[in-house]
């Protein structure tokens, strides 16, 4: 099969999960880019905030005409995260590959545990402290920058449980957390943007944008507290895929 379709299939399946979870989609991008597409641990993180920026917006802007993002908690969040996330993205470049595989499944494994432990989202409107909302999204920029991901997989957790957010809410806001996250480390990995093969990225983000859209309409046929365990599997598979190939 060729690099091509492979990234075709790929960005599909990320978009859906990006649409639908408001998350996943950089924590199943980057195994996709490394172990699929052959991409350095270093190149799939960078080419996998290309990709979740872009399709962040598309998913976003679904999200928002459904009133389900909450904007002065998203912007409060992804503020918090954008210094630590740029400050992220210069250590990423000076740890090992292994490194950046192991810690990646770790924060994985953490945050899908979090998700099936938290408790029931609350109903109706919650007020959200700002202290406790910025220091959240402070520790979420600074995995982001490290890690190559857009943060929706821990941005969702941290919304839902540490929040209160009800789950189509977190969903909607992550994505605008994850956006602003995403451009923040993207802006110290300039000068690697340029030497990505955008053969096969090109194809990979406009697959993710189209798979985004069918996304929002699938989470809207499904109940939060079902999508809440299936993005926890979804991360407990991959995390545990990772930490395996980390330690051969």
């Amino acid at each position: 099969m060729s690099a091509v379709v492979l990234a075709l299939v790929a960005g599909a399946a990320i978009g859906l999960a990006l649409g639908a979870l408001g998350g996943g989609g950089s924590v199943l991008a980057v195994p996709a880019l490394i172990y699929l597409l052959g991409f350095s641990p270093a190149g799939a993180t960078t080419a996998s905030l290309v990709i979740v920026s872009l399709t962040s917006v598309t998913a976003l802007v679904a999200h928002a005409r459904d009133g389900h993002a909450r904007w002065r908690t998203g912007l409060l969040f992804a503020a918090a995260g954008a210094g630590p996330a740029m400050a992220g993205g210069l250590l990423a470049g000076r740890l090992p590959a292994w490194a950046l595989t192991a810690a990646f499944g770790v924060v994985a494994a953490a945050a899908a545990v979090r998700m099936l432990r938290a408790a029931p989202a609350a109903q109706g409107v919650v007020t959200v402290r700002p202290g406790r909302a910025a220091a959240a999204g402070a520790g979420l920029g600074a995995v982001t920058g490290v890690l190559g991901v857009g943060g929706g997989f821990l941005a969702v957790p941290a919304l839902v449980g540490v929040l209160g957010l009800r789950m189509r809410h977190a969903v909607g806001t992550s994505l605008l957390v994850i956006t602003v996250n995403s451009l923040a480390a993207l802006t110290m990995r300039a000068g690697t943007v340029e030497e990505l093969d955008w053969t096969v990225v090109g194809p990979f983000v406009g697959a993710a944008i189209l798979g985004a859209w069918d996304g929002r309409r699938l989470a809207a046929k499904i109940p939060g507290p079902a999508l809440q365990r299936i993005f926890a599997v979804v991360l407990l598979a991959v995390a545990a895929f990772m930490l395996v190939d980390a330690l051969r």
